[in-house]
């Protein structure tokens, strides 16, 4: 995590009631076009830190800066305008709407630029084909991987320059998991987009990713190239975390 720098995160502090810190002076970067993973046990707060940065947690002391303009205490329409996407870990589409219609609340930044807005629609239905073929569909009724490719193309409408994506291969089958790291990847290939990965499924994400930070109660307990995380680290990291 060299070079240039889109997101810095430095020495959060955050917490969703007062004096209880989940974040205790978190810190990570993540470059243009990069792709960060973060690991950890539960509770240690990898959600709470999506959340943070998005704007839909304060952080009560620390900084969070994107391409170098401060952005904590800035409301998620703020932070999303300036070109950074969320896609929760529960599928944020709204199942009684068309694929077609999930995708226009995706672009509600750009509303009105519609020859821009068209423009951005071709490009989506180019790189998804599946969801092309059904435009007109409700979104309820697809697949879960089908649901899931719609919930990251929803949030691509705007091309944005980084993706927050939480736990995105949660109660998936492990076929479906593989087909939504393949997914994050042409969101990459396609958009030149950063992903900052919050993701339980380790060993698979792993094999994506470029950098790893690992986070353990509320603050980094390492971090660097995946080439330093092999199986036989990752493992003793998380005994650490867990033994104390």
């Amino acid at each position: 995590m060299s070079g240039e720098v889109l997101l810095t995160v430095d020495d959060i502090h955050a917490a969703y009631q007062p004096g209880v810190d989940i974040l205790q002076g978190m810190s990570l970067t993540v470059s243009p076009g990069g792709f960060v993973l973060v690991i950890g046990p539960n509770g240690a707060g990898k959600s709470t830190l999506l959340k943070s940065v998005f704007g839909l947690l304060m952080v009560h002391r620390g900084a969070i800066t994107l391409g170098g303009q401060s952005i904590g205490g800035l409301p998620p329409h703020e932070i999303k305008r300036l070109g950074v996407s969320y896609v929760p870990q529960e599928l944020n589409t709204f199942p009684h709407l068309t694929i077609e219609e999930n995708l226009n609340v995706g672009g509600w930044t750009i509303r009105h630029d519609k020859a821009r807005l068209k423009n951005r629609f071709e490009r989506i239905y180019d790189i998804f084909p599946a969801l092309a073929g059904k435009r007109r569909d409700k979104a309820g009724s697809l697949s879960g991987g089908q649901g899931r490719m719609l919930s990251v193309a929803r949030e691509m409408i705007t091309e944005p320059r980084l993706m927050l994506v939480d736990e995105p291969t949660v109660g998936l089958a492990p076929n479906l998991a593989d087909q939504v790291y393949e997914l994050l990847q042409t969101v990459r290939k396609s958009t030149a987009t950063a992903i900052l990965l919050v993701d339980q499924n380790v060993a698979d994400a792993l094999r994506h990713t470029e950098d790893v930070v690992m986070m353990n109660l509320g603050k980094v307990k390492a971090a660097g190239p995946v080439s330093e995380f092999g199986e036989a680290r990752v493992h003793a990291l998380v005994q650490e975390c867990l033994l104390g």
